[in-house]
C-alpha cells in the first residue's frame, strides 16, 4: 500500500479550496477524503448508490479519480472484488488522469478504459475517459467516434458535450474570428435537441468561450475577455439572452455540474458587462468556483473569478 500523502502546502490548499471539482457535492467530498485515506468502501458505497445517473456517475468518477492515490486504492477494491465494474472504472480514470499528468502511458489508460467498458457495456463512463485521453492526445476523427459511443450510452452527457466543444471551438484558430464557425452551430444543434430541462440550454455559451480560449491563444484577439469584443456581436448577445433567460426558470437545481454552466454564465455576463445578472449568478455559485473559464486565455483563475465577483457584487 502507499504512503499516506503528505500535508497540502498552502498555495496547495489555497488551490483546493478555491477550485474544489467536487463541487457542491458533500457526499462525493466524503468519499474522496476517506479513499485518501485508503477506505475505499466509501467509494464503493457512494458509486452503488449513484447507479446509472449517468452524469452525476461521471462526475464522482472523474473527481474521485483526480486523488493522488486513487489509483493505488482501485487496485486494492480490484484485488478484493476482481468483478467490479466500479472499481474498474475507477482504476482506468485514475490511470487516464496520470497520463494527462504525464504521469502514465495514454495506452494503459485506454486498455484501462477498455477494460472497464467490457465489464458495464451500458456505462458511458469509461468511454469518458477515452474522450478525455482523445482530447489531449489523439486524433479528432477518433475523438468525434467516442463522442459517439457516449452519446449511444446517454445521448446527453453533460462532460462529453463540454469536451467536444473545446475540441472543435480549437479548428482554424489561426484564422480568426468566424460568426457561422462549426462550434457554434454543434452547440446550438444539441441545446435545440436537448429536453427543455437540460443544462446543455447553456452549451452555446461554453461554446462562445472555449472558441474565445482558442482565438487569444493563437493570437488572433487580445487577451482581456472583457475588453476583447468576443461578447460584443449581435449573435453573442442573443446566445448570452437566451441563456440567461432559461437559467432564471430553469428548476433542476440538483444537476451535479450545474456549477460549471453557471460559471461559464457568470463570466460571459462579466465579459458582456451585465453587472447586475452577473451579480445574481455569483450569488447562486457562492464559493464553488471553476478555473474554467477564468483561466481564459492564460490569466490566474483565482484572482480572475475574485475580481469579476467583487465588481459584480459591488465590494471592489
Amino acid at each position: 500500500m502507499p504512503p499516506p500523502p503528505p500535508p497540502l502546502g498552502r498555495a496547495r490548499r489555497r488551490a483546493a479550496q478555491a477550485f474544489d471539482p467536487a463541487l457542491d457535492d458533500a457526499e462525493l467530498a466524503a468519499a474522496r477524503a476517506a479513499l485518501a485515506q485508503g477506505r475505499w468502501q466509501a467509494a464503493r458505497s457512494l458509486l452503488a448508490h449513484t447507479g446509472d445517473d449517468f452524469d452525476r456517475r461521471g462526475h464522482r468518477v472523474t473527481v474521485l479519480a483526480e486523488e493522488p492515490y486513487s489509483t493505488a486504492w482501485a487496485r486494492d477494491w480490484l484485488l478484493a472484488e476482481p468483478d467490479s465494474a466500479d472499481a474498474s472504472v475507477l482504476l482506468a480514470l485514475s490511470l487516464v488522469r496520470r497520463a494527462l499528468r504525464g504521469k502514465e502511458k495514454p495506452v494503459r489508460a485506454r486498455e484501462a478504459c477498455h477494460a472497464a467498458a467490457a465489464l458495464e457495456p451500458a456505462d458511458p463512463t469509461p468511454w469518458l475517459g477515452l474522450l478525455m485521453l482523445e482530447r489531449r492526445f489523439g486524433a479528432e476523427e477518433e475523438a468525434v467516434r467516442l463522442f459517439g459511443e457516449i452519446r449511444a450510452r446517454y445521448a446527453d452527457h453533460h462532460h462529453a458535450h463540454h469536451l467536444m466543444v473545446a475540441r472543435l471551438a480549437e479548428r482554424r484558430a489561426r484564422t480568426g474570428p468566424d460568426p457561422l464557425h462549426e462550434v457554434y452551430e454543434f452547440a446550438a444543434h444539441c441545446a435545440e435537441q436537448a429536453p427543455a430541462d437540460s443544462p446543455l440550454a447553456i452549451l452555446p455559451v461554453v461554446a462562445h468561450a472555449e472558441r474565445y480560449r482558442a482565438l487569444a491563444a493563437a493570437g488572433q484577439v487580445p487577451a482581456d475577455p472583457a475588453g476583447s469584443g468576443h461578447w460584443s456581436g449581435r449573435r453573442a448577445r442573443q446566445v448570452m439572452k437566451a441563456a440567461f433567460d432559461w437559467w432564471l426558470e430553469w428548476e433542476q437545481e440538483g444537476h451535479p455540474r450545474r456549477l460549471v454552466d453557471l460559471n461559464f454564465l457568470a463570466h460571459a455576463k462579466v465579459c458582456e458587462g451585465r453587472g447586475a445578472e452577473a451579480a445574481a449568478l455569483f450569488h447562486r455559485i457562492g464559493e464553488h468556483a471553476t478555473p474554467d473559464p477564468w483561466s481564459y486565455p492564460d490569466h490566474d483563475p483565482h484572482s480572475a473569478f475574485r475580481a469579476a465577483r467583487a465588481t459584480a457584487l459591488g465590494t471592489a
